[in-house]
């Protein structure tokens, strides 16, 4: 039995490396946007669970965990940006206001299920033109939810945070290391209580 990490996120895979001693990938198929839910939070748990399932189902004897996430804003998800236009609209909506990153994460194992979803509130500084048009000319905003990444050159446009830094950048950390511990996989994966 394997621990696998159904994302083709560069970032959640540094961030899976703190949660667990050893894991492989093992990228997902799934179509995002046929896939719908009744809020923003909810919608993470199931992208989550519907990437960790298409895994699952070619690796049904490994513990899969597929995670997504969401930017809200007032109840509206903000995805990955579709050029600078959508990014700067998406920017230009967090500007000087809070707004919620919800990671939903699913955990499949042979007869076991967990899916839960961590929120972490970020509150943005107003943003000033000329370092809203810098970060757009970077290519930093293109492949992220919401069109910023806090470990990079946005995080000066972050006043603060409430709830789990990790989390913002894609993966709760300690909550799927402990999730993971409380599963009867855990002893089965071989990482015992070194972790």
């Amino acid at each position: 039995m394997k621990l696998i990490l159904a994302s083709a996120s560069p970032r959640r895979r540094e961030l899976m490396a703190l949660a667990v001693p050893a894991y492989e990938v093992c990228v997902s198929q799934v179509d995002e946007s046929a896939l719908t839910a009744p809020d923003p939070a909810a919608l993470a748990q199931v992208l989550a669970r519907a990437k960790c399932a298409a895994v699952a189902s070619l690796r049904p004897e490994d513990v899969v965990v597929g995670c997504d996430t969401v930017v809200d804003v007032d109840g509206q998800v903000l995805g990955k940006p579709r050029d600078k236009h959508d990014a700067r609209r998406m920017l230009l909506s967090l500007s000087g206001r809070t707004h919620k990153v919800h990671t939903g994460v699913c955990i499949l194992a042979p007869g076991e299920e967990q899916l839960f979803c961590t929120t972490t509130e970020v509150e943005f500084w107003p943003l000033e033109p000329q370092e809203l048009e810098k970060y757009l000319a970077s290519e930093e905003p293109y492949d992220k939810a919401g069109a910023y990444g806090i470990q990079g050159g946005a995080a000066k446009f972050v006043r603060g945070i409430r709830g789990c830094y990790f989390n913002v950048v894609g993966l709760p950390v300690s909550q799927v290391h402990w999730v993971l511990r409380q599963m009867k996989c855990w002893q089965t994966l071989g990482f015992g209580e070194e972790c």
